[in-house]
């Protein structure tokens, strides 16, 4: 026992208790959340703030994804400017391979030119690189149908702004596009692109392969197989599914019809229990995200998926990590603007937006 200046009794053991409990109290003020977990729109609002604080330090190709995704879910104008930049150079790159398209060797040529630039840095990324050198133009006429889509979704497919569409659906029809979405060997490294691919052949009105690519898929993918994927299989299979239900979409653009979509969003409902132990948040969050295109707001799906996300989010990076824990905006902008999505998803959907681009 001790006295105090004024000759109180004291107790050692109490004084470090009260010191305790400051500093507890100091460690909630410092990081706002330590025991108060911030709400799904907190997260959302933090996450928004960050990367668009940063928005002119990302990548354009990044900018254009995130834009196009908060307007989709907000058609708030603010997100129009990095769109209409994006739509001037989509314009500006079909313009050209549009017109060297009339040269007979342009396709091999560009075909050739992106293969040997195409990354290698990942096993999946080498797998990828050697399965489209064996499909000779496809890497090319996949680009040119991904980049005739988006002029489509954004009012620009016409012949005053993209003289030689014509030329350019009949080379796409002139592929193996059959062959290439039903192959085995395709599915098995390339899945989301396979639906993604499908999808853009349909929209551009190039043809309809949406049946056989399904059955292709879902063939080389049944459920009794599930046990013998290994995590990268496993983790193709479910990011293909979530895009063939993403891509029907027009991505993220309008509802799907959850009865054509069934033998996906039932095997989700089934086994999402692995999907969110073995994929990781770019991948479950589309699943939950699968569940909100097909009307299923209420589906106990989407409270799991945004849990996980919420027990994943970084309050210090602001943001949702890595599956390694990194933070990089860059690397993380597909992955966090699913989030925002997933976390904020509106009443309705907006399509476009419709650009407004002079030649």
């Amino acid at each position: 026992m001790q006295l105090n200046s004024i000759g109180q009794a004291t107790c050692p053991a109490k004084g470090l208790w009260a010191r305790f409990v400051l500093l507890c109290l100091l460690y909630v003020l410092v990081t706002g959340c330590a025991f108060s977990p911030l709400s799904q729109q907190d997260m959302v609002a933090e996450i928004r703030t960050h990367y668009e604080t940063a928005f002119d330090t990302l990548p354009v190709t990044k900018q254009r994804h995130y834009a196009q995704r908060l307007y989709r879910i907000t058609g708030d104008d603010l997100y129009l400017p990095p769109l209409q930049d994006y739509g001037a150079r989509l314009i500006g790159s079909l313009q050209e391979d549009l017109h060297g398209l009339a040269q007979p060797d342009y396709s091999a040529r560009r075909a050739a030119g992106m293969l040997d630039r195409y990354p290698e840095r990942t096993a999946k990324q080498r797998r990828r690189k050697q399965m489209l050198g064996e499909w000779d133009e496809m890497i090319f006429a996949k680009y040119l149908a991904f980049r005739l889509n988006q002029a489509r979704f954004h009012g620009l497919l016409n012949d005053h702004l993209l003289p030689g569409i014509d030329r350019a659906k009949e080379y796409l029809a002139g592929q193996p596009l059959r062959d290439f979405l039903t192959s085995p060997e395709v599915i098995d490294v390339y899945a989301a692109q396979v639906a993604n691919l499908t999808y853009d052949l349909y929209g551009l009105g190039v043809t309809d392969l949406r049946h056989e690519t399904a059955m292709a898929f879902r063939n080389h993918y049944p459920a009794e197989r599930d046990t013998a994927l290994s995590q990268a299989s496993f983790r193709n299979k479910i990011y293909g599914m979530t895009h063939f239900v993403i891509a029907a979409s027009d991505y993220y653009q309008y509802s799907v019809d959850p009865v054509e979509f069934a033998w996906v969003l039932e095997y989700f409902d089934t086994h999402l229990e692995r999907i969110m132990a073995e994929t990781k948040a770019d991948i479950y969050t589309e699943v939950g995200i699968s569940f909100l295109l097909a009307g299923l707001t209420d589906h106990s799906a989407v409270a799991r998926t945004r849990q996980a996300l919420t027990r994943a989010y970084d309050p210090v990076a602001r943001m949702i990590p890595g599956e390694h824990g990194g933070t990089d905006l860059a690397r993380g902008e597909h992955r966090n603007v699913l989030a925002i999505m997933l976390l904020d998803w509106p009443e309705m959907l907006y399509a476009g937006p419709q650009l407004m681009i002079e030649r």
